[in-house]
């Protein structure tokens, strides 16, 4: 144990866990009805436990109900740490802690609870996903794009984008309170039809009956999921890989399904297509236990009007080339205002007293993250508009610290602009303002 932790071994770690991934995937490719059994001493395994340990580290993420963070773990020794779940997973006395519920606002101004397990459960969560995932993705549908291996938010819209050429109509589909409606049973009896290792199994069931702290409080949690959690996101896929499955094999010709975690669209070339698309849809999830919800689920003409999925707006519009309705894609209007309230929050009178080089090493990373994502749309408009509205919150700025409003300040301000290394949302690399 201790030899295969220390010096250099993250490195090694990771290559013979992806190792193990590799084997269990092709396994389970070779066969779709396999069940496989001894997964649970590899959940244990130093390499494993090791690079779980260092994924959970990168993620960052704050402290669970024990207060202990990431730092305090490095502090404390991470040898030890890890030594220390490897013993309490091999002699079974390992036991999850509850989970600590926490708030984070919505941009409609209501708030998503949030599950935040403890540093422990989270390597623990991790190194148990890093072993059972790939027999999952090894039968999982190419409609599927959410927290998935090689997979991404971007290949997703990329597929909507594609597709909307030819259809015009749209089941923009919301399911109500997924993550607070995942049925215990019928999840673990899916997870069942893969792995059969009851040791396994009951960690999986642990966490789903853990329970949650509030304000102290605990409470159970008899269905649900919590969000937060690092074994969350490959359950929530587990649940719908049943709808992937369905429509996939039986309804095909009605309209391409696009999935992301629990948001999804159906791209249908009539009207009745798309009637009938969310009518099955509707049946296959009362089979799971989840309901659409009727105020934002909507059938939508794309020539008409348009619909956001994953911060993009999807719209047919007439193009310039060609003189004929084509799909564009830009941000949405959720997105929008997301992105102007951060360089607003950052940029406010409370900041004024902070240097104006570290405001904008704080505004850069918001910046760059956010034209890599939307640069892949018809979005040109948009991220100079946005590069407007950092120029104009950068000048209140500037010019609320010097208390004055003399007209030789906008010179300076235009010359630090281009030599401070702002960032630009329109341009690649770095910002180019011109006085």
């Amino acid at each position: 144990m201790v030899h295969v932790l220390t010096g250099s071994a993250s490195t090694t770690s990771k290559e013979s866990s992806r190792q193990l991934q590799r084997k269990l995937y092709l396994a389970a490719k070779r066969s779709r009805k396999r069940r496989f059994h001894a997964l649970y001493d590899r959940i244990f395994r130093p390499d494993i436990l090791w690079r779980a340990w260092h994924e959970v580290r990168s993620n960052g993420g704050s402290a669970g109900i024990d207060g202990i963070t990431i730092e305090d773990v490095e502090c404390q020794g991470e040898m030890l740490f890890i030594h220390s779940i490897w013993s309490d997973l091999k002699g079974g006395c390992y036991r999850p802690q509850p989970v600590l519920r926490v708030y984070i606002p919505k941009p409609d101004g209501r708030q998503r609870p949030l599950g935040i397990p403890t540093v422990r459960d989270r390597v623990v969560q991790q190194a148990c996903r890093i072993v059972i995932e790939p027999i999952f993705e090894a039968t999982f549908e190419d409609c599927s794009y959410g927290f998935r291996p090689k997979r991404s938010a971007a290949q997703a819209t990329g597929e909507i984008k594609e597709h909307l050429v030819r259809n015009w109509w749209v089941v923009d589909a919301d399911i109500q309170g997924y993550f607070d409606a995942i049925n215990h049973d019928l999840l673990m009896s899916l997870v069942g039809r893969r792995v059969n290792d009851r040791r396994v199994l009951k960690l999986l069931r642990q966490w789903l009956e853990v329970g949650v702290m509030e304000n102290g409080q605990w409470q159970a949690t008899e269905v649900g999921s919590p969000q937060g959690g690092v074994i969350s996101p490959l359950l929530a896929n587990i649940y719908l890989h049943v709808l992937d499955r369905i429509w996939t094999t039986e309804y095909p010709k009605l309209g391409k399904l696009v999935r992301y975690a629990d948001d999804f669209v159906i791209l249908c070339r009539k009207n009745w297509q798309a009637h009938r698309a969310l009518k099955v849809v509707g049946q296959v999830l009362n089979r799971l236990h989840l309901t659409l919800s009727p105020s934002k689920t909507k059938l939508v003409n794309v020539g008409k009007e348009g619909f956001e999925f994953l911060g993009f707006h999807f719209h047919k519009c007439k193009s310039k080339k060609s003189g004929k309705l084509a799909p564009f894609m830009w941000p949405g209007q959720k997105a929008m205002k997301s992105i102007r309230s951060r360089i607003r929050t950052l940029t406010g009178r409370r900041d004024f007293c902070m240097p104006l080089l570290e405001l904008v090493a704080k505004l850069n990373p918001i910046i760059t993250g956010w034209r890599n994502y939307f640069k892949i749309g018809n979005s040109t408009k948009k991220l100079q508009d946005l590069d407007r509205y950092v120029r104009s919150r950068l000048w209140l700025s500037f010019r609320g610290r010097k208390g004055r409003r003399r007209n030789w300040l906008m010179p300076r301000f235009l010359a630090w602009m281009i030599q401070c290394g702002i960032e630009s949302f329109y341009v690649s690399g770095k910002c180019g303002y011109s006085p």
